[in-house]
């Protein structure tokens, strides 16, 4: 095996085997052979033994000679006593606590098997409906999902792969300007992407400029309308912001959904390549399309990768029946639909060796032809496993029974971020583009050692061009664009991710969509410099070009995270120290009926419409006034702290006071619920105020900052991470943000 040093310590920190003392028992080649024999057993009682032995080889052998990789999961857990090989799930949410809770119980189990988990919130009422079976009032999408997000972070997987978790929520639920702004702060809500459910409907009003409607989940009733291009707006500057939310266009999915008779897609996975059905899970693999070239780098050797193509298709079929699943109606709609995903990794590295600009029409006509190959030769090898095992069980469901195609897998094909596998195969992530050309790592003794993109370094090298001090010099710049000694066909050739403009990120994304059954997952990265209207521009034409779905980062939009922390003494400070008062406030006031009597809430602004105070009075009929003054008093000093007001109405809301229970017409639980309510209440006129203003947020920061570890540096290593694939990941040690 042809394995570089980064991929040997990454299958050692996370692949081999390891005893109870933690000491790794088996060889690289020990996992490979405990994998393809694992996965060929699946065939007993159908092929000979003698069949089932070669087809063991067979798997063996693309996986040493790093032609097919199947998910971490599978490489991890085959033939091993867990068994997942799953990498990700979706489950269904209902609108009930019993819906609501056996979910996050399944999800736990989930994550601590090795997968990660996509959920759709939008059955959920919205905040502030009447919930007639206790009298209360429903919390909101919002605060379950930070319910999911604290469940997912108290379950760790062994030091081998965390949870990592999708939400969605559709864009015509009652919360979705709450849900659009959920993860303004990057330290709330880390366990989770976020993406709008985009109808088409929503997206040809915000075309036209028109108003769409809002619907309430439990009720089916319209609550309100809303103009269509301001929420996109907020969509947009949100993803300026930090990234998030991605889109996924949910009427296009179901349009393309293989099996309509089993139920309504509305949800992904994790990294949002696999729209899935309610208790399906994904099969992944990838094809090292870098290992598909002829010998001359002139074209793809379009006979041996048909070839890989029917042996990986086999062994995804066959991780459906290996697989040990975390519970037992994942495993009946899995095997109901065996879908599976063959996709690719090594593209940029490819298009390198080929001398071909990724940001070039010819790129993108080459990216169509072989992708249609792939899935083209996916599907005959699928209806040949027909013939010798039958049809998936939902076929009768199928689009394929009214074309009279006999199919073994509902899908077949899926492009999938492929993070540590890339490590492993010592190529590109992906259809991304190469993040960087040169990367300096230190090693001991604060040593530097200059990692260089192999096939850039052969060609300088026979341009005998190469040098260390140009390499770091690369490394510094991250790009070849202002290097002087270089030659223009060079500089154009290998572009990385920066040099790239976004409509060729889109371009390629679209291409390779065109002949993909699920879909495709890829980020689109974006200059720090990239403006708003560069991001409105990038979502619209992954509509315009059929993407299923589009995620997006600018770099260094998660650098930091402001905590309004000021200064003392000139210097930053980690201490919070509340600004005085403002002389002139303005605000709103609001009456609420308590348990004990009516309660008037006032929330006040100060003059750049941040807020900054609270008031509280009590009615006549008594109540708890000086608790409720201690509450107001303490909130207020908090914000002027610089405390975010969506941590002050998480900790207030849902409060329940005794006085509430079982009383008809309260549309509160508590004092401090109805003050953390309006809170809210007021901080969303400021979302729709800033939407209509329709500015560029203000980049500069007037405050103390802290690294925001989670999208930066890499926690394990420490290293800079890479943002591809709709996750984040470190090239360094293979951690990935998604797991």
């Amino acid at each position: 095996m042809k394995l570089q040093e980064n991929a040997i310590k990454v299958l050692e920190r996370r692949y081999l085997a390891r005893d109870e003392k933690g000491e790794v028992v088996e060889t690289t080649k020990d996992l490979f052979k405990r994998v393809a024999h694992a996965i060929a057993m699946a065939d007993e009682g159908v092929l000979s033994a003698e069949e089932i032995k070669a087809s063991e080889e067979e798997f063996y052998q693309i996986m040493t000679n790093l032609e097919f990789l199947p998910n971490s999961p599978t490489l991890m857990n085959a033939g091993r006593p867990l068994g997942q090989l799953s990498a990700c799930f979706v489950l269904p949410i209902e609108d009930s606590m019993e819906s609501i809770f056996e979910t996050i119980k399944n999800a736990a189990l989930i994550h601590k098997s090795g997968g990660g988990t996509g959920f759709s919130f939008s059955k959920i009422r919205s905040t502030g409906a009447t919930v007639k079976t206790t009298g209360g009032v429903a919390s909101g999408p919002i605060s379950f999902m930070k319910v999911y997000n604290a469940a997912t972070e108290a379950v760790k997987q062994g030091g081998t792969r965390r949870g990592a978790n999708m939400g969605i929520l559709r864009v015509d639920h009652p919360d979705i300007l709450q849900f659009i702004t959920c993860k303004q702060d990057n330290l709330e809500i880390t366990n989770f992407n976020i993406s709008v459910g985009v109808t088409e409907a929503f997206m040809q009003a915000v075309e036209k400029g028109e108003d769409y409607e809002l619907i309430d989940p439990h009720t089916k009733e319209v609550i309100k309308k809303l103009n269509a291009e301001k929420v996109f707006n907020v969509i947009v500057n949100n993803a300026w912001n930090n990234g998030e939310p991605g889109i996924v266009f949910l009427d296009r999915i179901n349009k393309e959904n293989t099996v309509p008779g089993a139920g309504e897609i509305e949800s992904t996975n994790p990294c949002g390549e696999q729209p899935l059905l309610p208790y399906e899970s994904c099969n992944l693999g990838s094809i090292n399309l870098f290992n598909m070239l002829q010998d001359d780098n002139s074209d793809f050797d379009y006979d041996k990768l048909k070839k890989i193509v029917v042996t990986a298709v086999h062994f995804l079929d066959n991780v459906i029946d290996v697989n040990k699943y975390p519970h037992k109606l994942i495993d009946k709609m899995t095997k109901a639909t065996r879908k599976i995903g063959l996709g690719v990794m090594g593209w940029a590295d490819a298009l390198y060796a080929m001398g071909i600009p990724y940001n070039s029409q010819d790129a993108v006509e080459l990216g169509r032809k072989v992708m249609r190959f792939i899935n083209n030769e996916s599907k005959k090898a699928s209806i040949h496993l027909a013939e010798l095992k039958g049809v998936f069980p939902y076929y009768d469901k199928s689009v394929f029974k009214d074309q009279e195609i006999r199919i073994r897998n509902a899908t077949t094909t899926t492009i999938a971020p492929t993070g540590t596998l890339s490590i492993i195969a010592g190529v590109s992530s992906g259809i991304e583009p190469v993040f960087a050309i040169s990367y300096i790592r230190n090693v001991m003794d604060n040593d530097e050692l200059i990692e260089v993109n192999s096939i850039f370094k052969k060609v300088m090298e026979e341009k005998k061009l190469y040098s260390d001090e140009l390499m770091k010099t690369i490394a510094s710049e991250g790009t070849l664009a202002h290097i002087s000694d270089l030659d223009d066909d060079i500089k154009q050739v290998y572009v990385t991710a920066h040099d790239i403009e976004p409509e060729w990120h889109i371009k390629m994304q679209a291409v390779f969509q065109e002949s993909t059954d699920n879909a495709v997952s890829k980020t689109v990265n974006l200059k720090k410099e990239a403006t708003i209207e560069n991001v409105k521009d990038v979502f619209l034409q992954a509509y315009s070009l059929g993407c299923k779905g589009v995620t997006l980062y600018r770099d260094g939009s998660r650098d930091y995270q402001v905590l309004n922390i000021g200064k003392v003494n000139g210097k930053d400070t980690l201490e919070r120290v509340a600004a005085p008062r403002p002389e002139v406030t303005t605000g709103l006031t609001q009456k609420f009926k308590t348990g004990c009597g009516n309660l008037y809430v006032t929330v006040n602004k100060d003059e750049d419409g941040n807020i900054c105070e609270v008031f509280t009075n009590t009615g006549r009929a008594g109540g708890c006034p000086s608790q409720s003054e201690a509450t107001s008093r303490l909130v207020s000093i908090a914000l002027r702290s610089g405390v975010s007001t969506k941590e002050i109405v998480a900790q207030l809301k849902g409060i329940r006071c005794a006085s509430t229970i079982r009383q008809k017409g309260l549309k509160v639980l508590s004092c401090p619920d109805a003050i953390g309510r309006l809170i809210e209440k007021v901080g969303k006129i400021n979302i729709e105020a800033d939407v209509n203003e329709e500015k560029e947020p203000s980049t500069t920061v007037k405050a103390a900052v802290v690294v925001d570890k989670f999208t930066r540096a890499c926690p394990e290593c420490g290293k800079d991470m890479e943002h591809e694939g709709g996750c984040v990941s470190c090239r360094y040690c293979g951690y990935s943000k998604c797991g």
